[in-house]
């Protein structure tokens, strides 16, 4: 009497499938597994200082540009 039989199982699952449908948990599938990839992603990420994950995505900080001029700097002193 402690578990569900699998004609238990069966039957929630048709009923679940009534009254949703098979489109809707199929998009609650897919939003699912991508908030689980989107969890597991930030955990890889989160192990990286700020410095790695520039190179990695090929963004400029403020402390890289700073002994640079910038465009347009030159472009107001040629005028």
């Amino acid at each position: 009497m402690g578990s569900f039989s699998i004609w238990h199982w069966l039957i929630v699952l048709l009923i679940v499938v009534m009254v949703f449908g098979t489109k809707k948990l199929k998009n609650m599938g897919s939003d699912l597994g991508g908030a689980v990839k989107g969890f597991k992603d930030g955990m890889k990420e989160g192990g990286q200082t700020a410095d790695d994950k520039a190179a990695e995505t090929g963004q400029v900080t403020h402390a890289q540009t700073a002994d640079k001029t910038t465009i347009d700097v030159e472009a107001k002193q040629k005028s």
